[in-house]
Formats: C-alpha cells, structure tokens, sequence
C-alpha cells in the first residue's frame, strides 16, 4: 500500500499491512514476535496512538494494531455502518481472518465497546485485559454524560463536527491533561486523517451518536459483564480525564474487583501518549506477572455473537493491586 506523504515514519516506523474484510481493506501493524497483544484504538484517533506501546513492549511480544474502517490508514467504505456495532463485528472479522489466539486485548476509549465483544463472544482467545480510559455501559446513570452525547449527537453537534473539525480541534486537545503534550506534530497525524468534511460527517459523527444511540448495544455487553471477572485486567486512568471521570473508573473497580489499578494524576483521556512511560512499567509488570488465570474454552454467547455480526480522586500513582 501506499503510505500518505504526511505520515511521520520516524514516530510510526512500522511496516504496512492489509486485510481485506468483507466491508473494505483495513490496515494493521504486526511487529515483534511472542505472545500476542491487540491494540483496539478508539476515536478519533487510529493506531499512531499506541506507537510508544509498540515500540516498546514488540521485543518480547506480537504487537498487533489494526485501524477501524474510515479511521487511519484503512480504507473509508461508503456503505458502512461506522456505528460500535459496526466496527466490532469488522474486528471480530479482523481477528478471524488473521488466526489470531490467545492474545491481551487492550481498548481505548470506544475501543471498549467495539474490542471487549472478543472477550465476551470468545473468551478462549483473550488471555488478559488491559483497559485504558474506556467504558462499556449505556450513560443512563450518568447524566453529564448522557447530555455530552444529546449535544454531540444532534444536529448542533453534526454541524460542528463536519465544519469546524470539533471531535479533533476541540474536544481531543480539552480532554490532554497538559494541553502542551498535543504537540503540532502529533496533532497533525490525527488531524490528516480527517481533513474531508464528508468523512467526519460519516466515520466521526457517526461515533458521537452512538454515545446515547448506541444505548441498547451497550446494555448487552454490560449485561454479559460478569465474563471479564475470569481474565486477569490491567487498568491505567489517566485521572484528568475532561471525559472519562474517575467515577467511570469506579464502575470498572466495581465489576473487576482483582484487577491492577494505576491511576495517573496528570494524565488525560490518553495516558499511552500522555505518559507512556508509566503505561509501558505497568503493562510490563502486568505481562510478565506469574498464575495468568486461563478462561479455558467456552461456548460463545450467540446473544452477543449476533449483536456484532452483520473513584473518586486519587493522589497516588498506583492506587492499588486486586490479583492473586
């Protein structure tokens, strides 16, 4: 394939890859060798936000990071769907097609909703979980939430967002904890990706919909919740989050009472670009723990096997580890 003349293969030096899907070509890293970590990135970002995480942790591990449909380096199909669903069901296709197994997810953001179903409709492949800043509930409890998603979502936000760029000049550089950590530079390597008013229309305000209209997906995986409870987790929040407030970490707390908890006082919404060197200690110790509990093979749950086919303030960086 044929890279961008704007992409900074210094920063992203990784080989291309390609896998066509039945809705169109989706681009992937693949580096390293060993066990296997799937990178699931969320919006509106693509795979160049877990290039620290790959540089690092690819000696020892197969560092896979596809990008969405419409999102990076993949292609932009016009008849899809761009909704959580959507882009699950592509994954899954991803991940089958690839014959990857028994791999460490690790999801972004919407990358909870499109990248847990794995964990949920086959649990013999994942091995361990790694959430960063994510969620995977409907925001019917969460009122600030739900009325961020009413405003994004409607046709205010719809004009915003094909206009004035709004999800990547606005909201991506509100949601740093240090606004000066979004450099031009790696602006421009998210901002590049989305310079067609038409595409942010349909990849980008298609997402901010889904935060409420995606409402009934949500409360599926939610109720299929308790499976997460038999991998071993790995959760790092960057705590300045404008978005993800610690609250949503406390949920997470909640349903996965053993697993690791970092938390990271001066980071945003993305603490792998935020501060990866605190993300990389902690995936490494988290990776090279002993007594990885294995799920085993299980039956996947056809409900959602169908749904994709067609804390409180914290002063500490380490708030506390629940595993065995």
């Amino acid at each position: 394939m044929t890279t961008p003349t704007w992409l900074d293969r210094k920063a992203y030096p990784f080989a291309p890859h390609e896998m066509p899907l039945r809705a169109g070509r989706m681009h992937y890293v693949d580096e390293g060798r060993g066990d296997p970590i799937l990178f699931v990135h969320g919006t509106p970002t693509w795979s160049f936000e877990y290039r620290h995480l790959i540089t690092a942790l690819s000696p020892a591990h197969r560092c896979i990071a596809p990008d969405h449909l419409g999102f990076g380096l993949s292609e932009r199909p016009r008849d899809f769907a761009y909704t959580p669903d959507a882009h699950a069901a592509a994954l899954a296709e991803f991940v089958d097609r690839l014959g990857l197994d028994r791999f460490t997810l690790v999801v972004h953001d919407f990358g909870g909703p499109i990248g847990l179903p794995l964990a949920l409709a086959e649990p013999s492949r994942v091995t361990r979980l790694v959430l960063l800043n994510t969620w995977m509930w409907p925001f019917d409890d969460d009122p600030e939430m739900a009325k961020r998603g009413r405003i994004a979502g409607g046709a205010l936000g719809a004009w915003m967002y094909r206009h004035l760029n709004f999800s990547l000049k606005i909201l991506t550089p509100s949601a740093y904890g240090d606004r000066r950590k979004l450099t031009p530079e790696i602006h421009r390597q998210y901002l590049e990706v989305f310079r067609d008013k038409d595409a942010r229309g349909r990849v980008l305000h298609a997402l901010a919909r889904a935060i409420n209209g995606s409402r009934d997906y949500y409360a599926q995986l939610w109720a299929q919740s308790e499976r997460l409870t038999r991998y071993p987790a790995l959760i790092v929040w960057g705590l300045k989050d404008s978005a993800f407030k610690p609250h949503q970490l406390d949920r997470w707390e909640q349903r996965l009472p053993e697993a690791d908890v970092v938390g990271l006082p001066d980071a945003g919404h993305w603490p792998h670009e935020e501060a990866p060197d605190e993300v990389i200690a902690a995936m490494r110790k988290f990776l090279a723990a002993p007594g990885t509990r294995d799920p085993g093979p299980r039956t996947p749950d056809l409900t959602v096997l169908s749904s994709i086919a067609p804390a409180s303030a914290r002063t500490s960086s380490v708030s506390r580890s629940g595993r065995r």
